[in-house]
Order: C-alpha cells, then sequence, then structure tokens
C-alpha cells in the first residue's frame, strides 16, 4: 500500500492508492512521524537549565524567563504547542503570552519534560545538527528584533517567535530525506537556492511544511503565514521582516546573500538602504541594547511619571509644576514606587525602572 498528499487550508492530507511498496509507511504517516520529532526537538541542556532556574526564583520576573526560554528553539516549540493546548482556540503566538497562560509553575513542568541534547553532544541524534540550527534562529531573531525596532513594528513579541521558528519545517525535511545535503552547502549557495533545489529534488520547501506545522500548534495565522512565505518573491509585512532577519543572519554567519534579493525584500519591509549597511556592519558585534520584554508593572501612570521626570534630573518641585501637583503628593508617590519595588532611594528606583523596561 502506497499513498500520495495534498494540502489543503494549511492542512496535509494522505491518500492511500494502492502500490507495490506494501512495507514501506505511507507518506501521510512519515509526515505525522516527522511532525512529532520535531515537537521532541531537543533543546540545549544549558537553555533548559536557565529556565528552570528562572522559573524557581523567589519572585520570578518574567523578562529574565522571556529571555531564558527564547534563548532556545526547542523549548519555544514546547511552551507554544502546551499553551496554545490549554486554551480553547489556541492563538497563542508569543512567549510571554504562553507564560501568563502556563504560570512560571506550568513553564518549569514543560521545560522539566523536554529532551535535552548537550554543547558536547553536539547532533543530539539528529543529522541536522540541533545547535548549528539554534544558533541560526538565534541570530535570525537578533536581526529581526533589531529591524522591528527601526521600523517601529508594534508586535515586536510575536516577530520574535516568526523569526525563532521560521525554518521549523527543515527539522521536517530532515527526517522525511536523510541525507539530503542542501542544508550543509550554506556557504555556496544562496538561501533561494536552496529553497529551488528543494522544490526540485523533493516537491516541496521548507518554509510551506513550517507553515503547516505551526498551524498544527495553533499559533496564531499571521506566524505562519510569515513562515511559509519568508522565501516567497512577493514577501511583505511579517514575512518580509523574517526574510530580511533570515539573511543577515546569513550574512553574519559567513554564508551566501543575495544582494539584490536583500535590498527588495528589506523595502518592503520599511528598511531603507541605509538602515541595512548599518545592521550589516553592526551585526557581528554583541548587542547592547535593553531587554525587549519587561516585566508587568506594578506601578501606577501617576508613579511611572514620577519616575520618568527623575531620570530626566528634575527635582519635586520641577515634576510638581510638570504634573500639577503639589511637592507632597510627588513625595508620596515616590514613597509608594520605594514600596512596590523593593527600592531605597530615587537613584535605585530609576535603574530598577530602567532594567525591567518600565521607563
Amino acid at each position: 500500500m502506497a499513498a500520495t498528499q495534498t494540502q489543503t487550508n494549511g492542512k496535509v492530507k494522505a491518500h492511500t492508492v494502492r502500490g507495490k511498496d506494501e512495507g514501506v509507511p505511507a507518506p501521510g504517516v512519515r509526515l505525522a512521524a516527522a511532525f512529532e520529532a520535531v515537537e521532541r526537538f531537543p533543546a540545549l541542556l544549558e537553555s533548559r537549565a536557565r529556565v528552570m532556574q528562572a522559573a524557581t526564583a523567589d519572585n520570578p520576573r518574567v523578562g529574565e524567563l522571556v529571555e531564558a526560554i527564547e534563548s532556545d528553539v526547542a523549548l519555544t516549540i514546547a511552551v507554544l504547542r502546551i499553551a496554545n493546548r490549554s486554551t480553547p482556540s489556541g492563538g497563542v503566538g508569543s512567549v510571554p503570552e504562553a507564560i501568563e497562560i502556563l504560570k512560571p509553575s506550568g513553564v518549569l513542568a514543560v521545560a522539566g519534560t523536554t529532551p535535552v541534547f548537550d554543547f558536547f553532544e553536539p547532533n543530539g541524534g539528529w543529522e541536522l545538527k540541533p545547535e548549528r540550527f539554534r544558533v541560526h534562529a538565534l541570530v535570525t531573531q537578533r536581526a529581526a528584533e533589531q529591524i522591528g525596532q527601526a521600523v517601529g513594528w508594534e508586535d515586536r513579541d510575536e516577530l520574535s517567535v516568526a523569526a525563532l521558528l521560521h525554518d521549523i519545517g527543515r527539522l521536517v525535511i530532515s527526517k522525511l530525506h536523510p541525507g539530503h545535503k542542501v542544508y550543509f552547502d550554506a556557504v555556496g549557495k544562496t538561501p533561494e537556492q536552496r529553497v529551488r533545489s528543494e522544490r526540485e529534488l523533493l516537491g516541496i520547501d521548507h518554509a510551506l511544511v513550517g507553515g503547516v506545522l505551526a498551524r498544527r500548534w495553533n499559533v496564531p495565522q499571521r506566524i505562519a503565514v510569515a513562515i511559509e512565505r519568508h522565501h516567497a518573491e512577493d514577501a511583505d509585512g511579517l514575512a518580509a521582516m523574517v526574510a530580511t532577519a533570515d539573511m543577515v543572519g546569513h550574512y553574519a554567519q559567513g554564508e551566501a546573500v543575495t544582494p539584490d534579493r536583500l535590498r527588495t525584500v528589506s523595502k518592503r519591509c520599511g528598511l531603507d538602504p541605509d538602515g541595512v549597511r548599518e545592521l550589516l556592519y553592526d551585526f557581528p558585534y554583541p548587542r547592547e541594547d535593553g531587554q525587549r520584554i519587561s516585566e508587568p508593572c506594578p506601578l501606577s501612570t501617576r508613579e511611572l511619571d514620577v519616575l520618568k521626570f527623575l531620570s530626566e534630573g528634575m527635582v519635586y518641585k520641577q515634576i510638581a509644576g510638570e504634573m500639577q501637583l503639589s511637592v507632597s503628593t510627588i513625595r508620596t508617590h515616590l514613597h509608594n514606587v520605594y514600596g512596590k519595588i523593593g527600592a531605597v532611594d530615587r537613584a535605585q528606583a530609576v535603574l530598577t525602572a530602567r532594567d525591567r523596561g518600565w521607563i
């Protein structure tokens, strides 16, 4: 018994047909097995340890937990899958959303059951090395963050997830077609050339498969579409941003990219040539900007305003004038701030608020 497959509304369906290879698993069965294998993709041991440390802290900080989860594709997949499974309609498309649903205790449980590999076990049982895959995903995510900041993209959490998961279809193809070496020629071939090779040799490409897999996990449609279309000639919006970040990531890793393609797709996401040049120049260096994700802020709007004015060097009297309040009211607001965040003076309050992304 053999089988063929078609795609309808983002889902792959298997059709059984008569054939001579009775002992060979049907393609639909093999595809389902490949999907399940990706859901067991191993996390880096150190990444899992950091997630567990952040989740078990006396006062877990959401920003630290998000950063630890997003340090690893496998952990991001696991947390999003379980969070979407825990909500009736799915649609969870960011790690902060998933943490809000699962709580640190739930994240701890997810991390504790996630398979792991170590730096000293580079293949982790996969032909496509998990560490190589993880590093490219992280480089692409960091590029996407900088692009999002440059163009004023509103949903940066969602952009981060789309960038992290943009190549998940490669994992499926590596299980369906072991020995397919096109991925290991990244220095000599551009991403577009490798996608064309997939289509010619396999009849499908990793971007399309990735979109199907994202829908299987019930992530928002816009993320699935961005994954599916990040290699499309007419990619725009979120897909164009992921495509640009992907090419910057390949460039930063010393791999081949097409300048004309980079120029075209970056323009579609609002990044001008000077912005691209700056990104390519700066990207090999460590990131120095602040955290993208902030913790939930316990301060009121007025308490935050007081801190913002303090951070600009204003004294109580000036702040009172700006806010049209009395000096004693400003002192009361600041006293409340100290109590809520555990600060002992103005300098510590300002530094804490900046560190946590509140001002």
